[in-house]
């Protein structure tokens, strides 16, 4: 295990938060370190502890002060994160799952069009914009750029059930995209969007600044847990997932929906367990035997 990573920052948050910061910006391994740290603490359950949100490059835990010394759970959390270091060598189970996306669909390609006055190239789609400011030939080309490889769910939040998703790739294959001048209005549901390093899919119909690429027909969130795949809780997306876009025409978005429609889908997934350093030692490699793990009957 190495010890080259940064200490931890600690903030109180009044009397029942304290909030630690892992890094000043995202990266895999801070993300890594940060679900490797929450799990610990998850697993260990301390009496006290109400609440643990792990976000990006950090996590909050809530605690109740009367059951629960500040300075004792503070110790606590400074253990974990010397015995976690620098997560070269943890291990979390999870699952990698495969997202349909009818992409340049009509619902997001007309929202668009209504918001061109808030996007920095007016003269063209968002995709097409994404493209360019990637370096790629065109829109096909992007798209190979945006199913090709898998990417980590970060975190989970914003509005309820969003995944934040971080492309694995190395840092210089990453597709960065950023956001609108200023936010729209509205956003179809379960749109495909993409906003600095992160994609994302909007799980409920609202406002919203990441551009827009596509949609899904598979439902993220349910509050009212109508299908299989919220069986246990109605948002779909946990932290650590690992998502694969697969590109898919309006013949197959339509009869997906209607099975949607008809409590009859599910999202295919398969379980994983997903080590950091096997991923950083040769990413296309370990990427390659992870789409393979999700396609195989």
């Amino acid at each position: 295990m190495s010890d080259a990573v940064d200490p931890a920052r600690y903030s109180w948050g009044g009397d029942e938060f304290l909030f630690v910061e892992l890094a000043e910006e995202m990266s895999l391994r801070a993300n890594f370190r940060a679900m490797a740290i929450t799990r610990a603490l998850r697993d260990e359950r301390p009496d006290g502890v109400l609440e643990i949100c792990p976000a990006n490059a950090s996590y909050q835990v809530r605690y109740d002060p009367d059951v629960l010394e500040p300075h004792t759970l503070l110790a606590h959390l400074q253990d974990i994160e010397s015995k976690v270091g620098d997560a070269a060598d943890v291990s979390l189970p999870t699952r990698v799952v495969e997202i349909p996306v009818l992409y340049r669909d009509p619902w997001t390609t007309e929202t668009l069009m209504r918001f061109r006055d808030r996007h920095q190239d007016p003269d063209a789609t968002d995709i097409e914009y994404a493209a360019r400011i990637n370096g790629l030939g065109g829109v096909d080309e992007f798209i190979a750029a945006h199913t090709g490889s898998p990417w980590f769910t970060s975190m989970v939040g914003f509005v309820a059930g969003l995944p934040f998703l971080f492309q694995m790739v190395p840092q210089d294959r990453q597709l960065v995209v950023p956001k609108y001048l200023r936010p729209r209005t509205d956003t179809p549901k379960q749109t495909v969007g993409h906003g600095g390093c992160f994609g994302c899919i909007y799980s409920v119909r609202g406002a919203g600044g990441y551009q827009m690429f596509g949609v899904t027909p598979a439902p993220i969130y349910d509050p009212a847990q109508s299908s299989a795949d919220f069986a246990d809780f109605m948002v779909f997306f946990r932290p650590g997932d690992i998502a694969s876009f697969r590109a898919i025409d309006r013949d197959e978005y339509d009869d997906t929906l209607a099975r949607v429609e008809a409590h009859d889908h599910r999202i295919r997934s398969r379980d994983v367990e997903f080590g950091l350093q096997p991923f950083l030692d040769d990413p296309d490699a370990f990427n390659t035997r992870l789409l393979e793990v999700l396609r195989a009957d």
